[in-house]
């Protein structure tokens, strides 16, 4: 054996030596364990029915200083999803038609030939009125003054009557981030097309309210109507 070989391995015997005692040190309240390196979890399936596209549609958005959380519209019945139809309405283009019956809201697109249809909830106030009126005019996140006769039945909303100023705009305002008011012969017909924040009372009849609609609807509708705009609604 060469002194040279001797010394590389003197040298690696006091290494293993500094490592053990190292290693023990370490482990002084207990045995050091390993664990091996896994594999990232794997994600799980999104859900059926869901799409970049109405990912995109229905994600969470920032509007008017709030943060409108998104909508998991695949618990939504898919015909109640904003999309494009036929206009099997038979109205003129910039018409907008409230068919409570079927949950759904039709806007007449230029040329007549299709319309954005979205899909809405209906509530008491909902069925309360029919016919033809005007959109006479439009708020972005609304204040909300419950009426005088609510109060009566529901004494707690007193802080948010008229004579208090109305609930302030916001995420649990029942008018949701935009408000749209019908007039019928110059006079308010206290029917409103809004926002709410409730996605799961889409498509069906709920226990208050008109027509109320996804925020990401009532935003995408208001862009898109036309100033004083005709209203029907059908019932």
């Amino acid at each position: 054996m060469t002194s040279e070989t001797y010394s590389r391995r003197r040298i690696l015997s006091l290494l293993s030596v500094g490592a053990a005692s190292t290693l023990a040190s370490c482990a002084s309240s207990g045995p050091v364990r390993f664990s091996p390196i896994g594999f990232a979890p794997q994600l799980p399936a999104p859900p059926m029915g869901r799409s970049p596209e109405l990912d995109a549609t229905y994600g969470q958005t920032v509007d008017g200083g709030f943060v409108i959380p998104a909508v998991p519209y695949w618990k939504i019945p898919p015909r109640f999803y904003r999309q494009q139809v036929a206009n099997t309405t038979g109205e003129p283009a910039g018409t907008v038609v409230v068919d409570t019956r079927e949950r759904f809201l039709y806007l007449v697109e230029p040329g007549a030939a299709t319309a954005m249809r979205y899909g809405v909830g209906i509530g008491r106030e909902g069925f309360a009125w029919s016919g033809e009126g005007v959109i006479q005019w439009r708020q972005k996140w609304p204040k909300w003054t419950p009426p005088d006769e609510m109060v009566a039945r529901q004494p707690e909303l007193v802080k948010y009557s008229s004579a208090n100023g109305g609930m302030p705009p916001g995420l649990l305002n029942p008018l949701g981030a935009r408000a749209l008011y019908i007039f019928q012969n110059g006079q308010d017909t206290l029917y409103r097309l809004h926002g709410n924040p409730e996605w799961n009372s889409i498509g069906k009849a709920v226990s208050s309210g008109c027509v109320r609609m996804l925020n990401q609807d009532v935003i995408d509708l208001y862009e898109r109507v036309p100033n004083k705009a005709r209203i029907i609604v059908w019932q």
